[in-house]
C-alpha cells in the first residue's frame, strides 16, 4: 500500500528557496531525514543513492497565459537497517 502527503501554498519567492534549503539539510548526510508536508513531518530514510529528475514547463502567454513550472523528483530504494 502507498501512502501520499502533499501540501500546496503561495509563498514568497524567498519562502520557497528556504523550503528548498531546508529540504537539502535534511536529504544531505546520513541517517533520517524529517519532512515537514503541511502540519504533518513525515521521517523519510534516505539511502545513499537515488535518483534526480528534474522537468521544467513553460507555457506560452496564447495557451492561458504564461507561466513556468519546476518539479523536481528524488526517489531511492529503502536500505534494510
Amino acid at each position: 500500500m502507498a501512502n501520499t502527503t502533499s501540501d500546496e501554498q503561495d509563498v514568497s519567492r524567498d519562502e520557497a528557496a528556504d523550503l528548498l534549503q531546508e529540504l537539502a539539510r535534511q536529504i544531505r548526510g546520513d541517517g533520517r531525514a524529517d519532512v515537514e508536508v503541511g502540519n504533518k513531518t513525515i521521517e523519510l530514510h534516505p539511502a545513499s543513492a537515488m535518483t534526480y529528475d528534474i522537468e521544467i514547463e513553460e507555457r506560452s502567454p496564447m495557451i492561458g497565459g504564461q507561466r513556468e513550472t519546476v518539479t523536481v523528483s528524488l526517489g531511492w530504494e529503502t536500505e534494510d537497517d
